[in-house]
């Protein structure tokens, strides 16, 4: 089977787009011929470490999921981070923090999470609780008893939720841009999935909504980002697209059933919150207000960075989270307990 980096992928889109549409500060109108097929499980997409699998039985159904478990190349700390992605992203999009962080002798476990990347597309009820005791069932694989906990995006909720249910666990937290900083439950009702997808959309206009989402989460463009938009447009190519359509219904159903805000003052680990400052007006409020709401936790505001800053700024985060994983990682009395 032809396998394809993510380098190799961004290198067919820019051969496609040409060197011209390659060095305009935009990704093409349209999504170039010579963009596939890619299977919803990613078989052909080489990550950048070996990926392995859990196997797991959940709600009587036989699932696996997949994950990189990276050693350190600098010397050994003896110290674990697990690396929790966002709800449009996959575990390799975290290779820059990879390497960092095992170059300063940590152990990296980066997951797809359940129903994402290479992991199963298992229709089942998702939940931010569930993600979380998937992440534990990972680490009781791996034979890890403690680890610090990182996740960008939603993964940022389900990291936060890590951090509630498993206190002893969890040496550290780090959000990355979470989302759910905020509850807006209250007054928006509730519509349970009907099981309606959308099998055969309109591929222009799905690429062209993708593109719009993608311009917003950055502030400045930059021809590696089209491995994300690679990455959609080819699984919406595939012949199981309408399964992985009724997943992502499933797994998008999660922040109107939950908020880990109310998690927030019973956290009693260590905490730093990142965001890059141009994710919307509103964020660096959010942000502040999400810092202040866990007992001591930190807060790092980057300037001219926005959703994604681990791909827009990955100096200033993997220096922000080596400095942060070296400091004890001791609980504290919750706000709770206070």
């Amino acid at each position: 089977m032809h396998r394809l980096t993510t380098s190799s992928v961004l290198a067919i889109a820019l051969v496609a787009v040409s060197a011209v549409a390659s060095a305009q500060p935009r990704p093409p109108a349209s999504p170039p011929a010579s963009w596939g097929p890619i299977s919803i499980n990613m078989e052909e997409v080489e990550y950048p470490h070996p990926v392995k699998f859990v196997n797991m039985q959940l709600f009587g159904q036989d699932v696996r999921m997949a994950y990189m478990d990276v050693a350190p190349t600098g010397a050994a700390n003896g110290k674990v981070v697990v690396l929790l992605h966002g709800g449009s992203y996959y575990g390799w999009y975290w290779k820059s923090q990879i390497q960092a962080l095992t170059a300063a002798g940590y152990r990296v476990v980066v997951e797809d999470r359940l129903g994402w990347g290479k992991s199963s597309k298992a229709i089942l009820p998702y939940s931010i609780s569930l993600h979380a005791s998937n992440t534990a069932s990972l680490l009781d694989h791996l034979g890890i008893q403690k680890a610090a906990i990182v996740g960008h995006s939603i993964g940022g909720q389900m990291a936060t939720r890590f951090a509630f249910l498993y206190p002893d666990r969890t040496t550290h937290l780090v959000t990355v841009n979470s989302m759910g900083l905020t509850d807006n439950r209250a007054g928006r009702g509730y519509r349970p999935f009907d099981g309606k997808v959308d099998t055969q959309p309109d591929l222009q206009k799905a690429y062209e909504a993708d593109v719009r989402t993608e311009l917003a989460r950055y502030v400045e463009w930059k021809p590696e980002y089209l491995d994300h938009l690679r990455l959609r447009h080819g699984v919406r190519l595939s012949a199981e697209w309408a399964r992985l359509a009724y997943v992502r219904e499933l797994g998008g159903n999660l922040r109107s059933m939950d908020s880990t805000v109310n998690d927030w003052p019973h956290i009693r680990t260590k905490t730093l919150v990142i965001g890059g400052t141009e994710d919307g007006p509103n964020f660096p409020e959010q942000a502040r207000r999400a810092a202040q709401g866990i007992a001591g936790a930190e807060l790092l505001l980057i300037p001219q960075a926005g959703h994604n800053p681990h791909e827009e700024k990955p100096e200033v985060v993997n220096a922000a989270l080596i400095r942060f994983l070296a400091a004890d990682g001791a609980p504290r009395p919750s706000q709770q307990n206070r």
